[in-house]
């Protein structure tokens, strides 16, 4: 149902970067760059993060609310990508760990840009 997201960056070099080496083990990288926004992920049919300066060429700024979720596919690998993206530079917003009983395994960071981003896993 999602095509895409898309989150406003201040240096697209060092989002691609940030996002290209992070989501690398699910297969992602950028598969369309067209400069002021380039979209990340497995191939066009796929859903995919796009990182963009935003249209008006103000400076991007993040939504009180907004999130990005990117499911890893295990507990595991949601400790692992979340470690990943803090010595990328991320910024940790809540280490690993059970939410809502045993229903929700989440992680949560800011991207250099302050996007909030989490890594979870259903069950």
């Amino acid at each position: 149902m999602i095509g895409y997201v898309t989150i406003g960056v201040t240096d697209m070099e060092k989002a691609k970067s940030f996002y290209s080496e992070l989501l690398a083990p699910l297969g992602a990288s950028v598969v369309l760059d067209a400069g002021r926004i380039a979209f990340i992920g497995k191939d066009m049919a796929s859903p995919m993060l796009a990182v963009c300066i935003p249209y008006n060429e103000e400076t991007p700024a993040p939504g009180n609310g907004n999130m990005l979720a990117i499911g890893p596919g295990s507990k595991e690998k949601v400790d692992e990508f979340y470690r990943k993206a803090i010595e990328l530079g991320g910024v940790c917003e809540g280490e690993p760990g059970q939410r809502i009983e045993d229903m929700f395994y989440g992680a949560y960071f800011r991207d250099p840009d302050g996007n909030k981003v989490c890594f979870f896993q259903f069950g």
